[in-house]
């Protein structure tokens, strides 16, 4: 028994031991010296107390191998896992669960386009050798060490990182912010069987001024009255029958399910802002950005501060890219935040009744081309996907599953697809961007996704420019809608130049706000932006010309959570409750929802009351019309959809405000009901949500 015991102990020891250095042989090194292949020169790498590497380099070459050897230090899991998803192969490693995932990205093309994008760098180009120079310091850090435990796990073999790698993982970030998917397909059914009365509450509208202004007109207006939606015309017959509505729903719900199932955050929005020093305590440009992430481990962006002869910059870079996209030095600095400029758009194609290869286009029958790529599958057997591509692009409906068949093939045009987009040079140049002149011609360079870029120097500039490559579409043409590509509706002639994007450079008013609004301009940019309440709240406070601005007061700003949005919904709604509940305690809640400035500090209980009856507001009006919500692996429905977009915020103030709304009555009672009914049934299932959540 003794000899059994100490062989036990030996055992665990052993065991102990052997894990141990399991896990010490994958710990980031952090002091010390290190052979990295390639490099000319010694390197300097200081860590901080916030883990953050500060490197030196004699050379630019250096400079960016090193940064790829502390990053992949750091990040090695994270890159190989974006890698894997933009190029639709995460199957492999992760099972038949991520299948539909690995379709989608297929169906994207994103890997093609990153390999064709990839074979046309130009290899003598500063950025192109930055690049390569940074995938050589992230293979040699994985050559020469154990692969991270998240890969001896998964069984993941190690492969060399490649510039089509990262073009593959700039391209589905340009997708991941596209909201057309979910959009596009409920606007359509909307219009096409519910008609141009229930399209009235939403927001399809341009506002020449901007979303600033017009927030500001709707905000000192008596009440909210809901304005007239944009000219929309009814096609003459229904583009989308009804029974593609669940498959186009299943379109919308992939689309999101395919981030969701990747863990991959996103960005939620965003705010930046810059003040001249007209209007800052010290003179110089305050400059304030703070994009808003969904929470991640590890986290989306990998700070590093960079130093070169001729080049420093402290900066936020993504995964296998080695261009910061945020970053700041003494001399400049930039934020960003998501234009929200829509550049999908969804058409409709007619087939050939005689030849289902052909579609209609400009008048003719023109051919589909098509071509297999094959899928592994971890446990299973490789999966042959079918990829189609009509003149308009992809066929994205392919990428649905057995079940969800449409009556017509969807296609995707997309900027990203269409446009050089040379991202690369474009922040490669905007790390350097430390004049005016310099960061306008850098941002041109940035075609999709579109991006907000609002830049300041300690020369006194200050400035934003909306980033993208603009199509030209026909007169009266609204994306927002599924388009049919059999008529010149779906046509592209050709993008705007940059000089007409939004943009503004050392304005008259001494500030500039970005937040993710619909921008001022004489040409609509058709898109999916965020309620205008931010950045109305940003635009009040800044334009006082009284207030010198420090870091401090910019802080404290950033940190302010008013919103005049819940105002805008209760304003027309809360007399009625008052009228309706009858019941003390309910008569309580309901005043503390009236004395509610709008701010969401932890400590009040009225912003979750409010987000509550928002939801149950627009369940209790919109889905009987668009089905319920999909939840515990119901299929998908247009409501489902529509409330993870935008057009639902917009819509909703404007729904308060309209009693006539057909939205009230529900089409599945013989009564007809009125906004009151609905008012009463929201506020019930809130207080019966609320009761009911620990």
């Amino acid at each position: 028994m003794k000899r059994s015991l100490i062989a036990t102990a030996t055992l665990i020891a052993l065991g102990v031991g052997g894990a141990t250095w399991f896990v010490q042989q994958r710990l980031p090194q952090r002091s010390g010296e290190v052979a990295i292949t390639g490099l000319k020169a010694p390197v300097t790498v200081r860590y901080d107390e916030a883990g953050v590497p500060h490197i030196q380099a004699q050379n630019e070459a250096d400079l960016y191998r090193t940064l790829g050897w502390v990053h992949a230090q750091d990040r090695l899991f994270q890159m190989e896992m974006m890698r894997r998803l933009s190029r639709g192969e995460l199957a492999e490693v992760l099972g038949p669960k991520l299948l539909p995932t690995d379709k989608l990205m297929r169906t994207l093309t994103l890997r093609e386009d990153a390999d064709k994008r990839a074979a046309l760098l130009d290899r003598n180009a500063p950025s192109t050798q930055a690049l390569q120079a940074y995938l050589d310091g992230v293979n040699a850090f994985q050559d020469s060490h154990p692969a991270p435990l998240e890969f001896a796990l998964l069984g993941i073999p190690k492969r060399p990182f490649t510039t089509a790698d990262t073009l593959s993982v700039t391209g589905y970030l340009a997708y991941s912010f596209a909201a057309a998917f979910r959009t596009g397909p409920v606007l359509t059914q909307i219009r096409d069987e519910l008609g141009p009365d229930y399209l009235k509450a939403f927001d399809l509208s341009w506002a020449p001024d901007g979303a600033v202004a017009e927030g500001e007109r709707q905000a000192t207006a008596a009440g909210f009255p809901a304005a007239a939606a944009a000219a929309t015309p009814k096609p003459s017959a229904a583009l989308l029958q009804p029974a593609d509505k669940h498959a186009l729903a299943a379109l919308g719900q992939l689309s999101d399910a395919a981030l969701a199932e990747a863990q991959v955050p996103l960005l939620e929005g965003s705010n930046a802002w810059v003040v001249a020093g007209s209007r800052s305590a010290s003179g110089k440009p305050i400059l304030a950005g703070d994009p808003h992430i969904s929470f991640a481990a590890p986290a989306v962006w990998y700070e590093a501060h960079l130093q070169s002869p001729g080049f420093e910059l402290y900066g936020h870079f993504g995964a296998l890219n080695p261009m910061a996209l945020l970053g700041l030095n003494s001399q400049f600095g930039w934020s960003l935040t998501m234009f929200q400029n829509d550049d999908i758009d969804l058409v409709a194609e007619t087939v050939n009744p005689a030849n289902p290869q052909q579609v209609m286009v400009g008048g003719q029958w023109v051919n589909m081309s098509e071509r297999t790529e094959t899928i592994q599958v971890k446990g299973q057997a490789p999966v042959t996907l079918t990829l189609r591509r009509s003149p308009h692009g992809p066929i994205i409906s392919d990428a649905l599953t057995t079940g969800h068949e449409l009556t017509r093939p969807i296609a995707m045009w997309w900027t990203q697809l269409v446009a050089p987009n040379p991202a690369v040079e474009a922040f490669y140049q905007l790390n350097r961007a430390d004049t005016l002149a310099k960061a306008r011609q850098a941002v041109e360079g940035i075609h999709a996704p579109g991006l907000n870029v609002v830049w300041a120097n300690t020369q006194g500039d200050i400035a934003w420019w909306a980033a993208a490559k603009l199509p030209q579409r026909p007169e009266g043409v609204n994306p927002a809608f599924v388009l049919d590509g059999s008529k010149p509706e779906a046509d592209k002639p050709g993008f705007h130049p940059f000089s007409s994007n939004p943009q503004e450079e050392n304005p008259a008013r001494g500030y500039i706000v970005s937040a993710n609004h619909q921008p001022a301009a004489a040409t609509p940019v058709p898109g999916y932006y965020n309620l205008w309440d931010r950045a109305l709240r940003l635009d009040r406070q800044l334009r006082d010309p009284t207030q010198r601005w420090t870091a401090t007061t910019t802080h404290a700003l950033q940190l302010d959570t008013e919103t005049t949005y819940a105002q805008r919904v209760l304003k027309p709604l809360l007399p009625r409750l008052v009228e309706l509940v009858k019941a003390p305690e309910e008569q309580a809640l309901l005043q503390q929802l009236a004395q509610w400035p709008g701010r969401y500090d932890m400590e009040l209980t009225a912003p979750t009351i409010f987000q509550q009856f928002l939801y149950e507001l627009a369940r209790e009006a919109m889905a009987d019309e668009l089905g319920g919500d999909s939840k515990d692996g119901a299929p998908p429905t247009p409501f489902s959809n529509l409330r993870r977009t935008k057009a639902l915020d917009l819509a909703l103030p404007r729904l308060a405000a309209d009693a006539n709304s057909p939205w009230w009555d529900k089409r599945d009672t013989p009564a007809k009901e009125t906004r009151d009914d609905v008012l009463k049934a929201a506020w019930a299932a809130t207080l019966q949500h609320l009761r009911a959540t620990p």
